[in-house]
């Protein structure tokens, strides 16, 4: 089994380039963020529903890559994402994203910080530093809380990686 290093943060923080730049430093795959295609192809806003479904294919995804890795698996997102998003917009969680939270295991969260400015995408939602850093912060509470080891990541992209890739490191065999 792999190990598993989730990336984790807000939007525009740098989790997909640092799962990539990782992913390419170890020689190891990285598990995309499956929201991106998701919304693509429904080519409408999303519902509650929506995210549920996403979770999903997020999980399917991360387990067809585990099965590809030697030692580590990245992974760019996880059901967390869905929670935060979920109780955001909707003030409520579907019980299988909550059950799979509990279930799912990672041997490190690379928690993203917000020191990087906002790039534009259309399916981001709130480029404001205030409301980054509000998600940060809950993004913080739910990697503590998983009890999994935990860091934050921030600087510029090389200083990012050369943090991660000495966490990641220590992780060993």
């Amino acid at each position: 089994m792999p190990k598993r290093i989730l990336i984790l943060g807000p939007e525009s923080t740098g989790k997909s380039t640092l799962a990539e730049d990782l992913s390419h430093h170890f020689g190891e795959p990285w598990v995309p963020e499956f929201a991106r295609e998701y919304l693509d192809k429904i080519n409408r806003p999303y519902q509650y529903e929506d995210l549920a479904e996403i979770g999903k294919g997020q999980v399917l995804l991360e387990d067809q890559l585990a099965g590809k890795a030697e030692k580590y698996l990245f992974c760019d997102t996880d059901l967390r994402v869905i929670h935060i998003w979920s109780e955001h917009r909707f003030g409520k969680t579907d019980l299988w994203v909550l059950e799979e939270i509990d279930l799912r295991t990672y041997d490190l969260i690379l928690l993203t910080d917000t020191d990087l400015p906002w790039e534009p995408d259309p399916l981001r939602e709130y480029p404001e530093l205030e409301m980054r850093q509000y998600f940060f912060e809950k993004y913080k509470r739910l990697a503590l809380e998983s009890g999994f080891p935990f860091l934050i990541v921030s600087g510029d992209r090389v200083k990012r990686l050369n943090t991660a890739v000495e966490a990641v490191e220590k992780l060993g065999d």
